[in-house]
């Protein structure tokens, strides 16, 4: 069975793209496994499925690498709405269902902007921070996180108390002069170190600012794979218009036997 595909990427963060409207996608955790993996597959951070849906002008179905369907992905996100736009589904303004609910989304030339869910709490644990900004992330300030050994240390921290079975995503970022932020991110479900995360990006921005190291709400983040933003609005310690803001394009594409 051949499947055709499309690769995109955002700030390094790599996604296997498929028009799934018709179906037919074989949806099996070994199946995604195979795309994802880099020696004998396509490639990818995870797989993407882009579908119809009832309410809105697509459906997100994200996969990890490891082939298991998981929460919001950030950067996929991003990569949806411009692989989405250059499938003309959409205009440069859409909607877009994922497993944490609706989200809008633009097109403004290079950038993709994409409005992430509101944060209604942030756990501050004295040595970390954490939250869902539609996935689980857990939050350290280092500082130089270039001298951070991610995999492992996180890895650590991702299966540990009190995460365990269900796990966290793991941020290490570290504050510039400037007040930017450094950071980088060990991902469950990919389980190493990716160039960018997305949902990770936004928990940092927001964390920066519960600890007061940025009193702006419009925060630049670098990752590994590039330079992202994030703005937001703060109304009693709950986050709303949430955006994630950056780069995202296609790569290549082609057929693949599956």
């Amino acid at each position: 069975m051949k499947i055709k595909f499309y690769k995109y990427q955002g700030a390094g963060n790599d996604f296997v793209m498929i028009d799934n409207r018709e179906g037919g996608f074989p949806v099996k955790t070994e199946t995604i496994a195979k795309i994802c993996d880099r020696n004998f597959g396509i490639g990818g951070d995870g797989l993407i499925l882009l579908e119809n849906d009832a309410e809105s002008d697509f459906r997100m179905v994200y996969f990890n690498s490891d082939g298991n369907e998981s929460t919001m992905c950030g950067n996929g996100g991003r990569c949806i709405v411009r692989f989405a736009h250059d499938l003309q589904v959409t205009d440069e303004k859409m909607t877009f269902n994922a497993i944490d609910g609706l989200h809008h989304a633009v097109v403004d030339g290079d950038t993709i902007r994409l409005q992430m869910i509101d944060v209604q709490e942030v756990e501050d644990h004295d040595r970390y921070l954490f939250m869902n900004t539609g996935s689980p992330h857990h939050v350290e300030f280092v500082k130089n996180v270039a001298d951070v050994d991610v995999y492992n240390l996180g890895k650590k921290i991702r299966n540990g108390s009190p995460y365990f079975v269900a796990g966290s995503n793991v941020n290490f970022v570290e504050v510039l002069p400037n007040k930017t932020l450094k950071i980088r991110t060990y991902e469950r479900g990919v389980e190493d170190e990716t160039l960018a995360c997305g949902t990770g990006i936004t928990a940092a921005a927001i964390a920066s600012y519960v600890r007061g190291f940025v009193k702006e709400s419009d925060i630049k983040i670098e990752a590994l794979g590039g330079k992202l933003s994030v703005n937001f609005d703060e109304k009693n310690n709950t986050f709303e218009n949430v955006w994630l803001n950056g780069p995202a394009v296609r790569v290549f594409e082609g057929e693949i036997e599956i």
